[in-house]
């Protein structure tokens, strides 16, 4: 196949690439790199099958030659960054979808959107299964990209229902391995740049609020099997091991043998407090589930932001 993917240069984006790329694909990337870097996809550079062109997707998109599918992942992603982008995320999810919608159906490709567990919002449902509708702030300052995603699903849908389009939704869920980028952000770089500079990590409120992590690895495998399935409904693809922030920041401590502890700041708003996917349909349609246990990832993880780091230790 030749596929598109945009936001190639991101974490996840990248990961495809190889993916993709490793089982003899033709892939191009599209990013504009305001949060990817080239960085991430230089070691393919060599390679006949890879294709970068830096490009905003909001704007007019053309790429030619034959298409099979394209995968949407172009969009800022941590708070951080949409909080500072909140334009910027809006008009990715809805202009870059719409684009890129338009170029599968001028091309007849596949089309996979990358949405996101936060369509949930702060969920009143516990584990989060596809039919939950969400709790989300619309006008909120994390409903940019919120809304942005839930907006990029329903267009998507629309599509598949009004042009015929062939059309798959992930919803994915907190995700990590190398590759983050050490400013993300998001808890998982956060905790482990605080730790290697044997720093007190950060929680924020009481650190009751849950998470679910899903190594790399498990997320490009349950999107490749999305990809190659029949289902045009969104599935949750994430590690259902639910675990508080504070057990983490335990973990991700007695990893990197920090000392300093944790310290406490306040909660930021419309953070929310569960974070479970249900991945019943995941198991039973893709017959995928995470296999990757957390502290093994972690210690993966943490290795790849030592070398970053340029420090020596554990783990």
């Amino acid at each position: 196949m030749r596929i598109l993917i945009t936001g190639g240069a991101g974490f996840l984006g990248s990961h495809l690439c190889d993916r993709f790329l490793s089982e003899g694909h033709q892939v191009v990337v599209m990013d504009n790199l305001i949060t990817g870097s080239t960085a991430n996809i230089e070691h393919l550079a060599g390679s006949e099958k890879f294709r970068f062109v830096k490009q905003d997707v909001t704007e007019y998109l053309y790429v030619e030659g034959d298409l099979d599918a394209i995968l949407h992942f172009a969009s800022p992603a941590s708070p951080i960054d949409y909080l500072d982008l909140p334009i910027q995320t809006l008009k990715v999810g809805a202009l870059g979808t719409h684009k890129t919608l338009g170029l599968a159906r001028e091309k007849k490709a596949l089309y996979l959107l990358a949405s996101t567990s936060e369509v949930y919002g702060d969920p009143l449902e516990h584990p989060q299964t596809e039919e939950y509708w969400g709790n989300v702030n619309p006008i909120g300052p994390r409903g940019v990209y919120d809304e942005a995603k839930r907006f990029a699903e329903a267009m998507t849908m629309a599509y598949h229902r009004y042009h015929g389009l062939d059309t798959r939704i992930a919803r994915i869920f907190n995700t990590y391995g190398p590759r983050m980028r050490l400013e993300d952000g998001r808890v998982v770089p956060n905790f482990i740049a605080q730790a290697l500079r044997g720093e007190p990590l950060t929680v924020y409120g009481d650190g009751s609020q849950t998470r679910s992590f899903c190594y790399v690895s498990d997320m490009i495998e349950g999107i490749y099997r999305l990809l190659g399935s029949d289902e045009v409904e969104p599935v949750n693809v994430g590690n259902p091991r639910e675990m508080s922030i504070t057990e983490f920041a335990r973990l991700v401590n007695e990893i990197t043998e920090n000392p300093a502890g944790v310290v406490h700041q306040s909660l930021p708003e419309d953070d929310p407090k569960v974070r479970q996917p249900d991945i019943a349909k995941a198991r039973d349609v893709l017959g995928w589930e995470p296999v990757v246990p957390l502290e093994e990832g972690l210690r993966k993880t943490i290795s790849w932001f030592q070398d970053r780091l340029g420090r020596a230790g554990p783990p």
